[in-house]
């Protein structure tokens, strides 16, 4: 099991598990997230205390996966299968992104509760 948190401008919104490899999609909102005035993450995942499941990566994240030569190169130099979406979106996590929404890696499953 792969774990990434989802922020919108830097407010922890909520984490995207792949529950088995290459299937199995989890995204859940953050509480805190879904109490504030924030709005929800994308049009295809509105706030909702029920996570969405799905056993593809969600349209929204994948539409955040590089393309064409920028996608080999990342999928050569850390060692990935281009098919791994999870995978890239691991390795492209902690990086800026264009938009509201970044990912990042969870650092401490246990004192996850940041928002």
């Amino acid at each position: 099991m792969r774990r990434l948190n989802v922020f919108w401008n830097n407010k922890k919104a909520g984490t995207l598990t792949e529950m088995r490899p290459g299937r199995g999609y989890i995204f859940e909102y953050n509480p805190l997230y879904l109490a504030s005035e924030l709005p929800h993450v994308s049009m295809t995942l509105p706030k909702s205390k029920t996570p969405y499941e799905s056993e593809r990566l969600f349209p929204f994240f994948a539409n955040m996966l590089p393309e064409g030569t920028l996608r080999r190169v990342v999928c050569r130099t850390n060692h990935i299968d281009e098919k791994d979406y999870f995978g890239i979106l691991y390795a492209m996590s902690d990086v800026d992104n264009i938009g509201a929404v970044s990912l990042k890696k969870i650092e401490n499953e246990v004192n996850d509760t940041q928002f």
